[in-house]
């Protein structure tokens, strides 16, 4: 479900004019997030770590209203929940698209999308998910403890759906991170916005 935005009502009104009319309107942030509590959890529990961290900033998502804001025709529309559209990583080297629902409960989330996991990991080419525009586009790159990252875009299609990647974890002193980047489109929200994502992400990852 999903609810029409009233522009004329709203506070970035004129944010939204501005940046609608860029190229590129998408900025990016690189951040560290500890993952030290999160890592332990899942190896105790032996929940996969990837689909973990996946649903927790599906969670933070949620949570954060801008982040479930889409562009169609000029309007803005909430949509009640997104979801996640990953790509998965094969033995090969090759990845697939993916489609998984998201579920405020960890263990309904992680059962479909174990499946839909190991469904891509043994097929073949890029199997393009139906997901409509709710999703979240979220990359894993478990090879590379970057600072920075970009994506490649095709300008013609206007997306607005927030890219989120995961990079490697390492571990300092006891203390495991994992860098994140987020990139999200400026007509819908801005560096307050990401912040706030950022801080719910990092208090999920806290959790139990």
């Amino acid at each position: 479900m999903k609810q029409l935005l009233n522009l004329d009502t709203w506070a970035r009104k004129d944010h939204f004019q501005f940046f609608t009319q860029f190229e590129e309107p998408f900025f990016g942030v690189c951040v560290t997030v500890d993952c030290t509590k999160a890592y332990a959890t899942a190896k105790e529990k032996g929940y996969s770590f990837f689909l973990y961290y996946l649903h927790a900033s599906l969670a933070a998502a949620n949570a954060t209203e801008p982040f479930r804001y889409r562009i169609s025709n000029g309007e803005i529309w909430i949509y009640d929940a997104v979801h996640a559209s990953p790509t998965i990583n094969r033995p090969d080297g090759t990845f697939g698209f993916a489609y998984m629902d998201y579920h405020p409960d960890f263990l309904t989330f992680a059962a479909a999308a174990q499946e839909e996991t190991n469904r891509v990991q043994q097929s073949t080419g890029l199997i393009p998910a139906v997901s409509g525009e709710n999703v979240i586009h979220c990359s894993s790159l478990p090879w590379i403890d970057f600072t920075s990252i970009s994506h490649a875009r095709s300008f013609s299609f206007k997306d607005s759906c927030p890219k989120i990647s995961f990079g490697k974890m390492t571990s300092t002193n006891g203390v495991m991170t994992m860098p994140v980047s987020v990139h999200v489109h400026h007509a819908l929200m801005d560096g307050y916005h990401v912040g706030r994502f950022l801080e719910a992400f990092q208090e999920t990852m806290n959790r139990e």
